[in-house]
């Protein structure tokens, strides 16, 4: 018998007739003869209409009550899917996150997992139940609020309980078939993988890429989990993520993976810094002080007349304002002349381990953005990825253009999207 941890997003469970067709498919992993724990998120757009209700009764709500408010949705879906289990006939326990053992810092809203300890779920599969989590949220190790994980919360929650249960493999099931070589919804003709490397899918969740969350896949790597992405709405293969091709699968390592984009980015351009050390430190200690990360950075060189240069980077549009208020408070120190805030970007990466060993890809990546018409703001490369920043209008015909020219259209029927937002 093994143990397998299932996750089902928003669009899974988004209404009645949802929860029980995911409820007959957790089922049929339980006939097969496995231990079944599911971790399941909050129910359609539950989770935006609590964020909206919130912001009606306070604009800037405290960030405890803000959490507690926040894990209601998940707390919702976890009790119907486990009355639907029960109603097949199977019995079912339900958890939140604090009763399933995810313990995590005191950081509201975007807590990270300290430790799991899931010794009540242990009991309920040893008693023959199939234990139901409630994904997005822990508790606080110090002071024992209730946390929530942010961006990707559930999807990091499944793959911690598998690594603390030492589960065969972690099922993500979203509502697309599995991980694709550009998002569906943009590139009609993307390419369904079979298989990819933790460290390619690293740096696409890294790129924008939303079936997958970097946290989760960082976790699954650490651990060594086998995520297997698939869509509750069809039971087709999906794709594994893991060190190595599961099973059967004899799979050729692509030169690229994937084409990843991103719009949830602004640019920040910090004018008229001094050229001289210690400055760049000074402004990323005030951008790391206010708990803002960044993403890509950019330094101009200096002006020979005045000494002073320009530093560019990119960071969440939702921590737009704080950065901007934490460079302002130091700009006596920091002694730069003036900020420019820009949130009409977009990031477009081209992601493969086998470009490192391949000549040309940086030379192909910027001719097919440069016959598309799309200028290029900012670039930042890794050896396994070369990004760039563009105008947010330009982004869906750079994403097509990129995809193309790299021989990545499927030459068979396109990508179906079950849900609508491939989470």
């Amino acid at each position: 018998m093994g143990l397998v941890v299932q996750k089902y997003g928003g669009s899974s469970v988004a209404d009645a007739e949802g929860i029980k067709r995911v409820a007959k498919r957790i089922v049929d992993a339980k006939k097969n003869g496995n231990q079944v724990v599911v971790v399941v998120s909050a129910m359609g757009d539950t989770t935006d209409e609590l964020i909206d209700l919130a912001e009606q009764v306070s604009p800037i709500p405290a960030g405890r009550e803000f959490d507690m408010l926040l894990t209601a949705g998940e707390r919702i879906s976890m009790a119907l899917l486990a009355m639907a289990i029960k109603n097949l006939g199977h019995e079912a326990q339900s958890f939140t996150g604090s009763q399933a053992g995810v313990i995590t810092d005191s950081v509201h809203n975007k807590a990270r997992i300290i430790d799991v300890t899931p010794g009540r779920i242990r009991t309920a599969l040893d008693e023959g139940n199939i234990a139901i989590v409630a994904g997005f949220q822990g508790v606080s190790q110090d002071k024992k609020d209730i946390t929530t994980l942010g961006r990707g919360g559930s999807d990091t929650t499944a793959v911690a309980l598998a690594a603390a249960l030492d589960a065969e493999v972690c099922e993500i099931y979203t509502d697309v078939d599995g991980v694709f070589t550009a998002d569906p919804r943009v590139v009609k003709k993307a390419r369904k993988i079979d298989w990819i490397s933790f460290e390619d899918m690293l740096e696409l969740a890294a790129s924008g890429s939303k079936v997958l969350l970097h946290r989760c896949v960082e976790y699954a790597r650490r651990y060594n989990i086998p995520i297997h992405v698939r869509s509750s709405f069809s039971g087709l293969r999906g794709t594994w993520v893991s060190n190595e091709p599961q099973g059967d699968q004899k799979v050729e390592h692509a030169i690229i993976s994937g084409v990843a984009h991103d719009v949830s980015e602004a640019k920040i351009t910090v004018v008229g810094v001094p050229d001289k050390p210690g400055e760049a430190a000074a402004i990323f200690r005030a951008i790391a002080n206010a708990e803002v990360n960044i993403d890509m950075v950019v330094q101009n060189v200096s002006a020979a007349a005045t000494g002073l240069t320009d530093i560019s980077f990119t960071l969440p549009k939702a921590e737009g304002r704080k950065a901007i208020d934490a460079l302002e408070r130091n700009r006596g120190t920091i002694g730069f002349e003036s900020l420019r805030y820009d949130d009409q970007i977009a990031k477009i990466s081209l992601v493969g381990a086998g470009m490192k060993t391949n000549p040309g890809v940086t030379a192909g990546f910027f001719e097919a953005l440069s016959d598309a018409g799309v200028n290029i703001e900012l670039i930042s490369t890794s050896e396994i990825r070369i990004s760039v920043v563009t105008r947010a209008d330009d982004v869906n015909e750079a994403v097509r253009a990129v995809h193309t020219a790299f021989g990545l259209d499927s030459d068979s029927d396109e990508a179906v999207v079950y849900g609508g937002t491939g989470r």
